[in-house]
């Protein structure tokens, strides 16, 4: 994985759900899916369900491996 420079210089982390397909949780598709569900969601008036919940609600992650996407998206030391 690389990080690329943000303007301020700073490092920026790939976004949760690019994590996880990079880690091969789940497919490009099924992001995309997870996506439009979310955007829809909103769209609608419904709460808003950050990725990670609608990822584990249609079964395609376990609770379990959002620490380790998050450590991915927010480096090594978060959650330890």
């Amino acid at each position: 994985m690389t990080q690329v420079a943000s303007v301020e210089g700073q490092k920026s982390h790939p976004r949760f759900g690019a994590a996880a397909v990079e880690l091969g949780f789940i497919t490009a598709d099924q992001l995309k899916q997870a996506l439009m569900e979310q955007l829809d969601d909103d769209l609608q008036g419904r709460s808003h369900r950050v990725l990670g919940q609608i990822l584990t609600d249609k079964g395609w992650i376990e609770p379990e491996q959002i620490p380790t996407i998050l450590r991915v998206n927010l480096g090594p030391n978060f959650l330890r």
